[in-house]
């Protein structure tokens, strides 16, 4: 049988089919964190990842202060000498106006963001997880849940991929009390187990690319809520959806647009031709254009609002994308995988030092309300929202009467970013905190 490779983490008798407490299939962030908090608690967990790092994953790259808190509790180093690169806040482009917001100051969270690309976040990340005690397995695709006569999930079989990523006709298995999917939008595990995505929650496209460009060490994110092109005609054309540009600070800037499902135009547009034509707009000096693009304009969808549920029952927890746990107001995910990961693994660990099975169960059945009580009620604020942005007419007039009064784009920047403070604050976080406890939960 293939070993595990060296690199990633202690081998085990886990990976010979011998029981373990817990399986985590998937090792973006919510996954990595999961298996961390897992192993740091003592508990034997193996992490199952399709690919072998370092591997890409389409995405903005950005982290607000909500994603780094989670990283400094998981001890994650986080200077910029480890590869991080820090902002301040958020630049805000539309209307005619320019509006740069500094982060929140609260004690709640940090005052500094973070961007990194997926290809170096999520290694770093399972790394992080196989330092902690985690057995980090990588090329091993979970094609099929192991299920019980009562059809409860009590393992996975794992196909064996070589170097190319090609099943190798070897298969593995792997058994434990619980299983947590954290393997993405398509989440094939929790489709296997009957669960489906939801209609009535919020999707979106995001396409990006990355550029070499003088402002890759850029101190802000900058987010352009208009996105004007011109017609063979000379008419200018409002295109659909909004961009962003997030520097790296290693040269490249993580340039992309997103387009909400509910858009008129969703489903019937070309997104990367809408992003290059957005680059065609952009300034000279900027030297963001098809010279210095690195590589190719890539595209995912944005699960959002807890689009599949249940997001625990029958042994399986979802975690991250798999559960739909991406912010509608802002498509930001990795601050609630990350949290979701810390959130399954509390649970586990007191669920699994319980005498008995049906004990075991009740305490696992606390996810689902302990993730709703969470982020259930602000989600569907952004579900809400979701709906006004994608009416071309709403977004004009917020534009051009919202983005001149800085003091309610502070609320506004307080608010899609999550970022009140938890307790007490001043008037516009118990504003926030109120609206989140009194949204009936997604």
């Amino acid at each position: 049988m293939t070993q595990p490779d060296p690199s990633s983490g202690p081998a085990a008798p886990a990976s010979r089919g011998d029981a373990v407490d817990v399986i985590v299939v998937g090792a973006g962030p919510g996954g990595s964190a999961t298996a961390a908090w897992l192993a740091k608690a003592g508990k034997h967990v193996v992490l199952l990842e399709k690919a072998a790092f370092p591997r890409d994953k389409i995405c903005g790259d950005g982290l607000t202060p909500r994603a780094v808190r989670q990283l400094i509790n998981l001890g994650v180093p986080l200077s910029e000498t480890d590869g991080w690169a820090h902002n301040s806040g958020l630049r805000i482009i539309g209307g005619g106006m320019r509006l740069q917001l500094d982060w929140p100051d609260v004690t709640s969270f940090p005052g500094y963001g973070m961007v990194r690309g997926r290809a170096d976040l999520d290694a770093t990340l399972a790394r992080h997880a196989a330092s902690c005690g985690a057995t980090l397995i990588e090329r091993r695709n979970v094609s099929e849940p192991i299920l019980d006569d009562a059809g409860r999930i009590v393992g996975v079989i794992a196909k064996v991929l070589d170097e190319s990523g090609r099943a190798t006709g070897e298969t593995e298995t792997y058994r434990a009390p619980v299983v947590v999917a954290a393997d993405g939008v398509s989440s094939r595990l929790s489709v296997k187990l009957g669960r489906e995505k939801r209609e009535d929650r919020p999707m979106a496209v995001a396409v990006r690319a990355y550029y070499e460009t003088p402002r890759h060490d850029d101190d802000y994110l900058e987010s352009h809520l208009e996105l004007w092109t011109t017609s063979p005609s000379g008419d200018r054309i409002l295109m659909p959806g909004y961009g962003w540009l997030f520097g790296l600070g290693d040269g490249r800037m993580n340039v992309g647009l997103g387009i909400l499902n509910t858009s008129e135009a969703f489903g019937r547009t070309d997104y990367k031709d809408v992003m290059r034509r957005w680059v065609d707009t952009m300034p000279a000096e900027w030297g963001i254009n098809e010279d210095t693009i690195t590589g190719p304009i890539t595209a995912a969808a944005l699960p959002m609002a807890f689009n599949r549920q249940p997001l625990y029952d029958n042994g399986l927890l979802l975690v991250g994308d798999a559960g739909g746990m991406v912010n509608p107001f802002n498509g930001e995910g990795i601050d609630y995988a990350l949290e979701a990961g810390h959130a399954a693994a509390e649970i586990i660990v007191q669920a699994l030092a319980r005498p008995t099975a049906s004990e075991t169960e009740r305490v696992l059945q606390t996810y689902n309300r302990r993730m709703k009580e969470m982020h259930g009620g602000y989600f569907m604020l952004g579900t809400q929202f979701a709906k006004l942005i994608g009416r071309p007419e709403i977004m004009r007039l917020a534009t051009k009467y919202g983005l001149p009064r800085q003091t309610l784009m502070k609320f506004m920047l307080k608010l899609m970013a999550n970022l009140p403070e938890e307790r007490g604050g001043r008037i516009d976080d118990r504003i926030i905190n109120a609206l989140t406890r009194i949204a009936p939960a997604a």
